[in-house]
């Protein structure tokens, strides 16, 4: 190992973790782990940690996500059945090792003790398109195109004003970590501002902690990571969220389901009982009603401030036959897909 190697051993190890269905508890507070930094993104990671286990319709976006790390790279599959066909990962059973093993694995190879990770899938374009078009640019004329296997955007009336605006279609998740996990979704997008919307891939039935994810996405990590505490301190966190000021960065009537509740009260009720606030009475709803029209940002406050169980029931409601307008025909094994970061 040469002396730059020695001092990157020493650095907190970048780890993305992918949270599968049956996640071990564990698993949301890995941040506070010793020598483990967790990451937004897997092309800052150098260990892809699999928690719980992966189904296999979602094997294929585990393989993409896979591949978008940067050499030198390891798996750690933890409490997670070993079929998820990636070469020499590393399996961990327990829990209380998990950290360790980040570290160990990290250090292993950055001293070529072991062998980064080749890629899963073919190094080939998702759909082909080379020579198709009268250019051959992958599409007919200057538009429709599929360049790489990613859709060229296409204008679309914009539907709060109806100005001809480009259009974009793509999937998101189920590993994006502002997503609840196992949720995918196919949306449509004008700029920021979502158009449509399809779930194609209901979320996992245990959550994540919502108050630490909204707290996240609101750029308060700190507090995110004393949200997890449990209720250690619990009156100087709600003391310190209050003077944070971030309930008002939450547009007043945001995310309005049957219940009343926007996602303002139901901030407010996880700061006060250090719980999620289930929905009463979503069965009226489909996801669409409650993201279409939504800036980006707002459409993530809204994801996170429903509860797992409600959401997989907006997920059955969604009307597919709207939905399924703004669909461009690829499938999760292969195209264009925002499954642990966004570009």
């Amino acid at each position: 190992m040469t002396w730059l190697n020695h001092l990157a051993a020493r650095a907190h190890v970048p780890v993305f973790v992918a949270f599968g269905d049956d996640a071990p508890a564990e698993a949301w507070t890995l941040s506070r782990l010793p020598g483990v930094l967790i990451v937004d993104t897997p092309r800052a990671a150098s260990v892809l940690l699999v928690a719980g286990t992966i189904p296999e319709a979602l094997i294929p976006y585990l393989h993409r996500l896979h591949d978008q790390l940067p050499h030198p790279r390891a798996t750690v599959l933890w409490q997670s059945r070993p079929t998820q066909s990636i070469p020499n990962a590393v399996a961990v059973t327990g829990g209380n090792e998990i950290g360790l093993v980040v570290v160990n694995t990290f250090a292993d190879l950055l001293a070529g003790d072991r062998v980064s990770e080749p890629d899963v899938l073919p190094n080939k374009p998702p759909a082909e398109w080379r020579g198709v078009g009268p250019h051959g640019q992958g599409g007919k004329g200057m538009m429709g195109g599929t360049p790489y296997g990613r859709p060229m955007a296409m204008t679309d009336d914009d539907i709060r004003d109806g100005l001809a605006l480009d259009s974009y279609t793509a999937e998101f998740g189920p590993f994006l970590p502002f997503f609840p996990p196992g949720l995918v979704l196919k949306l449509t997008l004008q700029g920021d501002v979502i158009q449509k919307v399809k779930a194609t891939h209901p979320p996992f039935g245990s959550g994540r902690p919502l108050l630490a994810a909204m707290l996240r996405l609101m750029g308060l990590p700190a507090l995110a990571v004393r949200s997890l505490n449990g209720g250690a301190n619990r009156r100087v966190l709600q003391r310190l969220i209050r003077l944070s000021g971030a309930r008002f960065a939450i547009p007043p009537g945001l995310g309005r389901m049957p219940d009343g509740s926007d996602v303002r009260a139901r901030f407010d009720r996880m700061t006060r009982t250090s719980t999620d606030a289930t929905l009463q009475n979503p069965s009226d709803m489909a996801l669409g009603h409650v993201l279409i029209g939504l800036e980006w940002h707002a459409a993530m406050l809204v994801l996170s401030s429903i509860d797992a169980a409600s959401l997989q029931t907006l997920c059955k409601n969604s009307d597919n036959d709207d939905a399924s307008s703004a669909t461009d025909g690829r499938d999760p094994s292969g195209h264009d897909m925002h499954t642990g970061h966004m570009s």
